[in-house]
């Protein structure tokens, strides 16, 4: 009994490893990995020369008139075989005859089944190991083209032709051509001539595939996934058509046996599906880098603006009038040709104070016929609700505005080359297309009119300008204006904390009325920057930061140090700036600025001898010796890259760089970068 268990133990395992055995050749039980695995064995990178092309030709030439004449011949349809497009090769191209035939050899009189067709597709493939998978896959099918065209030639002319009858017989060609074996095997002969339209189909579009490979995969990213996947494609189309020739093979002999197609029909099919997706993907996306191409070069070519404006906006779409907020009229987009556009670029989530950062540009400019203001909102997918809001912003300009519910054709080119993110940004172009600012809006919402015309020769001019106060903020509130007018001394402060605001204020008061300053005549006065509305606020540090992106790719200077440590401040418990006019004397936190003022005392005797600024200045910067304090700001992530070394303006180290991300659970959730210096 022991011995039984045993042998019948020792049956069973043989009979689970010839099962393995089978699936390990039987293709339609392997997946596509374990298939790789054994084709990839078969391959030699070489640099063969091979007219693939022309080959293709012939053999597509081929395989059309012969599935031609067999759906005339079993199913009636009387297609015209003359309107099929015979192409063909180059005069001095060479059939690789004696390879065909060798092709030809293994594939022939090969008894049914899966595992067959398998060894005899890795066997045409080791043949073929130095050549590309496309010229595998177009010899193979060329070599069966040679025998299937020369079958159903001769089935074609027979009728007529004595040669033809003879060399028919020879090749057994009545068997399937003779009404009573036509109609028995009818839907036998049909179904391998479909195979064979889609085998030719699937090689052809592998062959497709291989025309882009000379795109750079960065510029068409779908290639990379559909180029990875056609040897698997190559083995399916190989095995495909040795199963047909097997399969004419059994119906010529009139064996009892057939080999089953059916499956190997589903897995081209899946095979032509995705394809065709991964084609029609990669032509758009070629499509996309030749217009992104066209585009840039447009940019870089002297060009009239309104051609340039075209392309970037509409692409091929028809150009729609542009919308005129002052009259509210359309107008076409002629109206910019030979003139200075400002492309005002935003997505629907603009605020009212960015909205204002051109109005007062529009102001200036609306009587000058030189310049526009053009609106282009960017919205990738519009909804009913986004128009209203497009419709409720729009009420507030006065400018033009792209009317265009569709994506902006160089959408992806605004993004890459001009670095759009989320935030407004206003691109200067000349009459000629030229861009003279990718992003000038920081440079207009700090300095307004004072920079016109914007662009990037102007931003060089101011950034060289050290005083800066009276540029940035002097229009904020009307008294700052005539103060800096007067040259006097402003102490502009504020923070989170209300007690130190009320500190300062008295403590700040007391040192203007000091009898010694009010002997030498000096003038200071308050601001509380917190105590104004929160418009006010915002315009202030707004301008701050506007100010800072404009110097942050410039060199290092007093004003951009001054700049970024305003910057720092504006989280802070309290801080303070005292300028005197538009110059900048001194900034700094609450805790220094505030002991500096309070121990006025200590050094008000040496204002007589070095005056208030230089005495003021010194007593700051030794309290700020004695105190370490951590220099940080925040900064959004905004339209035009920031650079990724941003010095300390304390001290010659590089700042920390941390990433924050806020959501304030609206619709202006922002990224905001973050740097710090522990010094």
């Amino acid at each position: 009994m022991q011995l039984y268990r045993i042998i019948m133990v020792h049956k069973l395992s043989l009979k689970s490893l010839l099962q393995t055995a089978d699936r390990d050749h039987n293709p339609l039980a392997m997946s596509d990995e374990q298939i790789l695995e054994q084709i990839y064995s078969t391959h030699v990178h070489s640099d063969t020369k091979f007219d693939v092309d022309s080959l293709f030709t012939l053999v597509y030439t081929t395989l059309r008139r012969s599935t031609s004449i067999v759906d005339n011949f079993f199913e009636g349809s009387k297609s015209m075989m003359e309107h099929i497009d015979d192409k063909m090769p180059l005069a001095n191209f060479s059939s690789p005859h004696c390879t065909l035939k060798q092709i030809s050899f293994e594939m022939c009189c090969k008894p049914p089944g899966e595992e067959t067709a398998h060894k005899t597709a890795l066997v045409i493939l080791n043949k073929l190991s130095n050549y590309e998978w496309d010229a595998k896959a177009v010899i193979t099918l060329a070599a069966f083209a040679l025998e299937y065209g020369d079958f159903w030639l001769l089935a074609h002319h027979q009728p007529t032709d004595l040669l033809a009858k003879s060399v028919a017989v020879l090749k057994r060609v009545p068997l399937l051509t003779r009404p009573e074996y036509a109609q028995k095997h009818r839907q036998a002969i049909i179904e391998v001539n479909n195979l064979v339209k889609a085998t030719l189909q699937v090689i052809e579009l592998i062959f497709e595939l291989e025309k882009f490979s000379f795109y750079d995969t960065k510029d068409v990213p779908a290639l990379v996934p559909a180029r990875e996947h056609i040897p698997v494609d190559v083995y399916w189309a190989i095995i495909t058509v040795v199963t047909i020739v097997t399969q004419i093979d059994c119906l010529t002999t009139q064996s009892e046996k057939k080999q089953e197609l059916y499956q190997y029909g589903q897995k081209l099919n899946f095979i032509l599906g995705r394809l065709g997706k991964q084609i029609t993907l990669c032509r758009h996306e070629i499509e996309e880098a030749e217009y992104y191409r066209k585009l840039r070069k447009l940019f870089q070519t002297p060009t009239e603006i309104m051609e340039v404006f075209k392309v970037l906006v509409f692409s091929k779409d028809a150009p729609q009038p542009l919308f005129d907020c002052a009259t509210k009229t359309t107008i076409d987009i002629e109206v910019l040709k030979r003139k200075h556009v400002y492309l005002f670029i935003s997505t629907l989530d603009i605020t009212e104070e960015e909205i204002s950062v051109l109005r007062a540009v529009h102001e200036s400019i609306k009587t000058d016929e030189q310049y526009k203001i053009v609106w282009v909102p960017i919205v990738e997918e519009w909804t009913e609700n986004l128009r209203k809001k497009f419709e409720v912003l729009k009420a507030k300009m006065q400018w033009y505005v792209v009317q265009h519910f569709g994506s902006i054709a160089g959408y992806k080119y605004i993004k890459e080359e001009w670095h759009f993110k989320k935030s407004p940004m206003v691109v200067v172009l000349n009459p000629q297309g030229k861009v003279q600012h990718t992003n000038a809006f920081h440079l207009i919402q700090a300095y307004g009119m004072k920079a016109f015309p914007f662009t990037s020769v102007e931003e060089e001019r101011i950034h060289n300008e050290i005083h800066w106060v009276g540029p940035v903020v002097g229009d904020i509130h009307s008294n700052i204006d005539t103060w800096i007018r007067e040259q006097k001394y402003i102490f502009f402060y504020g923070g989170k904390d209300k007690e130190w605001i009320q500190q300062f204020s008295k403590t700040a008061a007391a040192l203007a009325n000091d009898p010694i300053i009010k002997d030498l005549r000096i003038s200071i006065e308050l601001f509380c920057v917190e105590k104004e509305d929160k418009n006010l606020f915002s315009r202030f540090w707004n301008r701050i930061e506007s100010l800072f992106v404009t110097k942050a790719h410039k060199a290092v200077d007093s004003a951009k140090q001054e700049v970024q440590r305003m910057l720092c401040y504006k989280y802070e418990s309290g801080w303070a700036l005292l300028s005197k006019g538009s110059s900048v004397v001194a900034s700094g936190h609450g805790s220094t600025i505030l002991k500096t003022v309070t121990e006025f005392d200590k050094w008000k005797e040496v204002v007589r001898k070095k005056g208030f600024e230089t005495s003021f200045r010194e007593y700051h910067e030794r309290i700020v010796r004695s105190t370490h304090r951590c220099a940080q700001f925040e900064i959004q992530n905004i339209a035009g890259k920031l650079p990724e070394a941003i010095k300390c303006p304390d001290c010659p180290r590089i700042m920390d760089i941390f990433i924050t991300y806020k959501c304030c659970h609206n619709d202006n959730n922002n990224v905001v970068i973050s740097s710090n210096d522990a010094h």
